[in-house]
């Protein structure tokens, strides 16, 4: 927290960087409504160039634009146009500059008045503002300081106006008719202009900005510059008050580009624009046709012809929307990056990790929304950014820390845990062996093919499945996970699975099974624990799957040469949700080759290091890349082995169970006589050691 304090008080370059990013972002969210429309752009746009040629005109023609805006009334006139040098199309410049001319006609045209005087004389007696440009060197050209309205100057010492070397204005001649100048330059920030002159020292000769000499032409009122302290100024013209610092800048506070602030040239020439348009307006007249670069971007993002910013500017101080960032905004920051770092350091180890990021969030929420209360309410300009950050790197730090603790804390689990490895260890061989052996139960069978493959997320688990024959030619099978994982979840399973197997060799259906098994295992659950379950009879001279759907994973089937397909179910609840629901039965025909393949929840929430999910589709994906005749067991292999290299070395989020079962069709020869004659209420499965991944 120190160290972000003394980074935000001195200021490195990157730090004004991001702040001016924050306020153009303040005034992108809220730009300033166009309320007054005090200004009108008269534009040399591409229409004024098409039709009367290329830039520069004659100043005969700029004389005719001057003198047609003026006959409307308008209250004042800024010109966003240098003249400096003479008029090329001045007669007196074609007779030197036409070789072939005959004495006689060049004797005459140096006669004709040039049009520089034509463009002085549409100028005289007119509330017209010339363009002054401030230079960093001094143009040879202008050694002279311009002619400045004088500004009344207090509190002088606090100001350190912006200051130029040089300068360029229009000829002598021209300049002199002109009832005002304005200075035109500013310092853009990053190639966008944030900031504007109030004025500015040229020499020792200060020059107000063009649009604030429009406003003294238009009103007659005199001009004070006021220094406040504190990098703070004021720019006082009549009743008009302009916040500013002490080198003369001020914040725009821009509104979207729009084109009611323009009329063309040549709708003015053209005596088309009503004089209603421009009277008592304040006029300005700049180019905007797209060859003559004068474009500028502002904070608003927006590319727009440089003219029009001073037309933001006119109504900026017409609506008073003013921005401001008094110098005692910093301390604020600097006192808000210190209590918000504070808060987070000692409220954070107290706290939960969700409490905490809350009370993090809430944090940077509520910068965020001081910083906004303030410029939309009063035009502050609050840099909130660094305290959020500060905010952040500080919250970053203490809850490194906390999970640090945490961690140490998980370490000690896993050496209680290993203390109990050996009874847990002894528990997995017995539940383990519950679990039939599919290919060793049915070695000798040809009208079908089963595998099955378990793996609990830790010693012991939850899932379990189960497959055996009902009578000579209906195949049972289940596949059923238990809520929670661990020892409560596998002590629930060995239930479960007694009680299901029960209600098989009881019931005639598989909704049947579930009704009884629903009621049995609800009797014998003090910990209100539930089981997802998916169970089917296949008749295998048939192909006739019957199936119910307690809550589970829908199963996968796939016929051969067909797509991949679920066995969607309306079903019912898990089994322990709800008591005497009526599970619905589903049948389906099975094709000769097809194969069903149902798995738990535990592969597709397989969640790697990254902490993402392995996820219904990516099993899809793996299941759609085998070939139409894999068999089962290599089925369950390419599933594990894609899940497998999902995770990588995460530790498994929860029980992964697969069951597959395909049938051959009814051409199959039928299972030999011994399997027929088992007893089938005899163990399925011995508890000798198991193969994890198979039993």
């Amino acid at each position: 927290m120190f160290a972000l304090l003394l980074l935000l008080a001195a200021e490195p370059p990157f730090v004004p960087g991001l702040r001016h990013a924050l306020f153009d972002g303040y005034q992108r969210l809220y730009p300033r409504e166009r309320v007054s429309a005090p200004a009108v752009i008269v534009a040399i746009d591409e229409p004024a160039l098409a039709r009367y040629g290329q830039w520069p005109w004659p100043r005969t023609r700029v004389a005719q634009l001057l003198a047609m805006i003026s006959n409307a009334g308008p209250a004042a006139i800024g010109v966003d146009l240098l003249f400096p040098e003479r008029d090329r199309f001045s007669p007196g410049e074609v007779a030197q500059e036409v070789r072939d001319m005959s004495a006689d006609v060049a004797r005459r045209l140096r006669a004709l008045p040039s049009n520089d005087a034509a463009l002085a004389a549409a100028i005289r007696g007119r509330k017209v503002v010339l363009g002054i440009a401030g230079l960093e060197t001094v143009d040879a050209r202008y050694l002279q300081p311009p002619d400045a309205v004088p500004i009344l100057i207090s509190g002088g010492a606090d100001l350190n106006l912006r200051r130029f070397a040089g300068h360029l204005q229009s000829l002598p001649a021209i300049d002199r008719a002109a009832a005002g100048r304005g200075l035109l330059s500013v310092d853009p920030e990053s190639s966008v202009i944030r900031r504007a002159l109030v004025a500015g020292r040229i020499g020792e000769v200060i020059v107000p900005a063009l649009s604030i000499e429009m406003l003294r032409v238009a009103s007659g009122a005199p001009l004070a510059l006021i220094g406040r302290g504190h990098d703070q100024a004021e720019m006082r013209l009549g009743d008009i008050s302009l916040p500013a610092h002490a080198d003369g800048s001020f914040w725009i506070r821009y509104g979207p580009h729009d084109t009611a602030r323009f009329v063309s040239a040549a709708d003015v020439l053209g005596g088309s624009v009503a004089a209603a348009e421009l009277e008592n307006k304040l006029v300005l007249i700049g180019v905007t046709g797209l060859g003559l670069l004068d474009y500028q971007t502002t904070a608003l993002g927006e590319r727009v012809p440089g003219v029009e910013i001073h037309a933001q500017i006119l109504e900026q101080i017409f609506d008073g929307a003013h921005l401001r960032r008094p110098a005692n905004l910093q301390a604020l920051e600097l006192a808000l990056l210190a209590a918000a770092a504070l808060m987070l350091a000692f409220a954070v180890p107290a706290l939960g990790v969700g409490s905490s990021i809350t009370l993090y969030g809430a944090v940077v929420a509520a910068l965020a929304g001081l910083g906004l209360t303030g410029f939309l309410q009063e035009g502050l300009l609050l840099d909130v950014a660094w305290p959020a950050i500060g905010a952040t790197v500080v919250f970053g730090i203490v809850l490194a820390q906390a999970l640090s603790e945490a961690d140490e804390q998980r370490r000690r689990l896993r050496e209680q845990a290993a203390r109990v490895s050996g009874e847990l260890e002894s528990a997995r061989r017995i539940q383990m062996g519950l679990l039939p052996d599919p290919q060793e139960l049915f070695a000798q069978e040809r009208r079908f093919e089963v595998d099955a493959l378990l793996e609990p997320a830790r010693t012991v688990g939850g899932d379990f499945y189960d497959c055996f024959m009902v009578d000579a030619n209906r195949l049972f099978f289940i596949v059923a996970d238990v809520s929670g994982k661990g020892l409560p979840a596998s002590l629930f399973m060995a239930l479960s699975k007694t009680l299901l197997k029960s209600a098989a060799r009881r019931v005639d259906d598989v909704g049947g099974l579930m009704v009884r098994a629903n009621a049995e295992v609800s009797c014998e659950n003090p910990e209100s624990l539930f089981v997802t379950a998916f169970a089917g009879i296949l008749d295998t001279r048939t192909g006739m799957l019957e199936f119910c759907n307690a809550g589970h994973e829908p199963p996968f089937a796939r016929r051969p040469g067909a797509a991949l397909e679920r066995l969607e179910h309306s079903g019912g609840p898990p089994l322990c949700v709800m008591e005497n629901f009526a599970y619905p039965v589903e049948y389906r025909s099975v094709a000769a080759g097809e194969w069903i393949c149902v798995v738990t929840d535990g592969v597709t929430e397989a969640m790697n290091g990254a902490g993402e999910l392995y996820g219904a589709a990516r099993l899809q994906r793996a299941l759609v890349a085998l070939p139409d005749s894999v068999t089962p067991t290599a089925l369950l292999a390419a599933v594990r082995a894609d899940v497998g290299n999902f995770v990588g070395g995460a530790e498994p989020s929860d029980d992964l169970t697969l069951l597959c079962v395909r049938w051959h069709g009814a051409d199959a020869a039928p299972m030999d006589n011994a399997l027929a004659d088992v007893d089938l209420d005899a163990p399925v499965a011995g508890l000798g050691d198991p193969v994890i991944g198979r039993h």
